[in-house]
């Protein structure tokens, strides 16, 4: 009985087959998250940029057509145009701030956003200065992560109802009317 029970443990020993299910099990977990990752980032990626050129077209829209005073929710319609986020109309800010560039006082640091956890509070400035003056247009966008788990999305600042923040400024003199 000895005899056999040595000769198994011996054999099992030896026998390297199972090695690359233990390597599998190990990496696979590892890539997945990079995967997840990666996938996060790049969308995050390209709703930034969108924000961005949408942000620019509005502002080239306002210039070009001087003397025309879009309400908001026309700015609003017209960044949300891209498909930045889900629910854009709901998920997106925008603030207006008029600075004169002659006496310049700093801007507030942290962005006016939604937060669908908290009652919705109206809109910061909105206003279109008057002739000559530095306009600034501030935007937030709101979305969820896809891998809210993920290393990434861990590392963003989230609000109350869990969502992550986009955020762009753009800025243009008020031409003559």
């Amino acid at each position: 009985m000895m005899y056999r029970m040595k000769n198994f443990l011996r054999r099992t020993r030896e026998d390297e087959s199972g090695n690359t299910v233990v390597e599998f099990a190990i990496m696979v977990p590892v890539f997945l998250v990079f995967l997840m990752m990666t996938v996060e980032v790049g969308l995050m990626t390209i709703r930034s940029t969108l924000l961005e050129r949408a942000m620019d077209e509005t502002v080239r829209y306002i210039r070009l057509n001087t003397g025309a005073a879009p309400t908001h929710d026309d700015l609003k319609a017209r960044i949300c145009s891209l498909n930045i986020v889900p629910d854009c109309a709901d998920n997106l800010k925008l603030e207006m701030i008029v600075r004169d560039i002659r006496n310049w006082e700093e801007l507030p640091t942290e962005y006016t956003c939604t937060d669908q956890s908290e009652e919705i509070e109206p809109m910061g400035g909105y206003s279109f200065g008057m002739d000559n003056e530095l306009v600034i247009l501030r935007a937030c966008a709101k979305f969820t992560p896809i891998f809210p788990g993920t290393s990434f999305a861990t590392s963003l600042t989230l609000d109350g109802a869990g969502d992550a923040r986009l955020t762009s400024m753009t800025a243009f003199v008020q031409e003559p009317r």
